[in-house]
């Protein structure tokens, strides 16, 4: 099925007319182009100081991780505040103040990482792991955390014994940069988040299903890591592609989801890889073999938002009612069948 999908996406692009080819690689070039001549903010800043990140032994709980980087998370806005560095100083003095600073990993040393826990690990069933896209740093956390933070009030409304891990664990690229456009930061977090996940789930309660959400270059991420037989569903959302040709290239059993709101501009990102730049197949369209859920009417960045029906349909995953989240991809139209439930037995 796998070869067909792909001869199918191959013969495609294969009768797509010369002006087309030639103005989606016009438009790649354009890309790398302004990646190279247009600086932004988020992209490699000045060195922030802070304390080497805490270690641990493989059996570590996560209460004793949890202490250490919280103390390890108060030395680094110390540092940084000596350091005249106030602006981050004060975003991980919000970290500390946004709840009870449940941190499995913290490194605040450059652009940052953190592994932030939102409900009990230990009791839940169901756990969610986001792993975000470009220009997510420490400096730029709150952003990301307020998704996990909608996406985990959503699951205790329905299932109290859930949680969420909010796993910002490798250096993002910049949304305008040339590492964007192609898979070396994401092959460099896949070799993180496999263990990771393998780690994981030896906190969680027996028999708990992880769920792998996956935004934007993190869909790159995900698609390239390996996972064991406790992640049920991986989701992938405002996708610019994998770089695979289909689901069935992924190295994962997990059922593979796709959708994308009908208000994200990555609809207009060429779906095209050439040397290496780019990440090919859409994961929306059909052939490339993912199920699809019902995103809504929303933009690149609303997906979790309260409220919207890509957090619904995200949350219905988790939880495992999969069924009732089907739908036109980019649409909040539900599909005219009901999704099956082969692929994860």
């Amino acid at each position: 099925m796998a070869a067909a999908r792909t001869t199918g996406t191959t013969r495609r692009t294969g009768t797509t007319g010369g002006n087309g080819g030639r103005a989606r690689r016009t438009l790649m070039a354009a890309l790398v182009a302004a990646a190279v001549i247009f600086p932004v903010s988020a992209a490699a800043s000045v060195e922030v100081p802070a304390p080497p990140p805490a270690t641990f032994a493989e059996d570590a709980t996560p209460h004793s991780r949890y202490a250490a980087n919280s103390a390890g998370l108060a030395e680094a806005a110390r540092m940084a505040e000596e350091a005249g560095r106030t602006g981050r100083a004060a975003k991980l003095r919000a970290m500390e103040a946004a709840g009870t600073a449940r941190f499995l990993a913290f490194d605040g040393r450059g652009r940052g990482r953190a592994v932030e826990v939102l409900g009990e690990l230990e009791t839940a069933d169901r756990i969610a792991v986001l792993v975000p896209g470009s220009d997510t740093t420490l400096d730029t956390y709150q952003r990301f955390r307020a998704g996990a933070v909608a996406l985990q009030q959503r699951l205790q409304a329905e299932h109290p014994r859930s949680a969420v891990v909010a796993w910002l664990g490798y250096d993002t690229p910049g949304t305008v940069s040339t590492t964007v456009l192609t898979a070396d930061r994401a092959d460099e977090a896949a070799s993180e988040l496999g263990p990771f996940l393998d780690r994981l789930t030896g906190m969680t309660a027996p028999g708990s299903r992880l769920s792998l959400l996956c935004h934007s270059y993190g869909s790159v991420v995900c698609a390239r890591t390996p996972t064991g037989p406790a992640v049920t569903d991986m989701a992938l959302f405002g996708s610019p592609g994998t770089g695979a040709a289909s689901a069935d290239e992924l190295p994962t059993g997990a059922r593979v989801w796709a959708g994308r709101g009908a208000g994200d501009w990555i609809a207009d990102v060429p779906h095209v890889r050439l040397g290496g730049i780019g990440f090919g197949a859409d994961p929306v369209d059909p052939a490339f073999g993912a199920r699809a859920f019902a995103a809504g009417t929303g933009g690149h960045s609303d997906y979790l938002r309260p409220g919207t029906r890509s957090l619904d349909s995200l949350a219905t995953i988790v939880l495992g009612a999969a069924d009732s989240v089907a739908g036109a991809p980019g649409t909040g139209t539900p599909a005219p069948t009901t999704v099956s439930e082969d692929r994860h037995a």
